[in-house]
């Protein structure tokens, strides 16, 4: 096996260390629904968006603090990242892997805008178009991976394995640090176990084509926490 290691330049987070995700209404009297769908094939893990909103109807609106804010607006840009790397890469590769996790990513986003929906906040996607963002950071992160994945079909799951990466770091540093309402806590612990599926399938795939993948974000051990999780649950 050859081992691959893409350098690229260090990303914002959110936080530091994650916290259990505790969901439930006030009085323990709502136990929310699952939300994540796992797919044949290449891993897959859409969120239901009707169980998404069913959730959110049911969770108390909480006073949002502008750290909340800044947390929601950035990871629904986060989760466009992922979606429009994985759609300029199918094109470019014809790979079954980013068409099937794209449209995932599509769900991730949708249920990002759920919340910013029930709290009234101005959506930063808005119309803007594959590639286009309004967080600098992650526009000069996209612009930097997306000639690194067009390079080769192994550059591009290995950028497509860092995303996810930078993902659930962020997931786990804003559920840590940043987020206590219970409905995005609900919300982020959900994407964060899509996430590790995701990440699972890039590595599956490089190690398809004899490629050891080195993270890049996450240390050793984690890394191999999750590479040997449950793919079912994303835990």
């Amino acid at each position: 096996m050859k081992t691959l290691f893409i350098s690229i330049a260090a990303f914002l987070t959110l936080g530091a260390v994650a916290l259990p995700l505790t969901s439930c209404r006030d009085g323990n009297d709502f136990t929310p629904r699952n939300m994540l769908q796992l797919h044949n094939g290449d891993g897959n893990t859409d969120i239901n968006l009707a169980d998404c909103q069913f959730n959110l109807n049911n969770l108390p609106v909480e006073n949002l603090s502008e750290a909340e804010k800044a947390s929601l607006l950035f990871m629904r840009e986060e989760e466009k990242l992922a979606r429009d790397a994985y759609i300029k890469f199918y094109d470019k590769w014809g790979l079954n892997v980013f068409n099937n996790i794209q449209s995932s990513e599509q769900t991730h986003m949708d249920a990002v805008l759920q919340l910013i929906q029930k709290y009234y906040l101005t959506d930063p996607v808005g119309a803007n178009s594959v590639g286009v963002f309004a967080d600098d950071s992650l526009q000069a992160l996209y612009n930097q991976l997306i000639p690194i994945g067009e390079q080769s079909v192994v550059n591009a799951l290995s950028a497509g394995a860092l995303i996810e990466e930078v993902d659930i770091v962020d997931l786990k540093n804003a559920l840590n640090g940043v987020v206590d309402n219970q409905d995005i806590q609900l919300v982020y612990d959900n994407l964060g176990r899509a996430s590790r599926n995701h990440l699972r399938a890039m590595v599956r795939n490089l190690a398809n084509r004899g490629v050891t993948y080195v993270p890049q974000r996450l240390s050793q051990s984690e890394y191999e926490a999750i590479i040997n999780g449950d793919w079912e649950t994303g835990n």
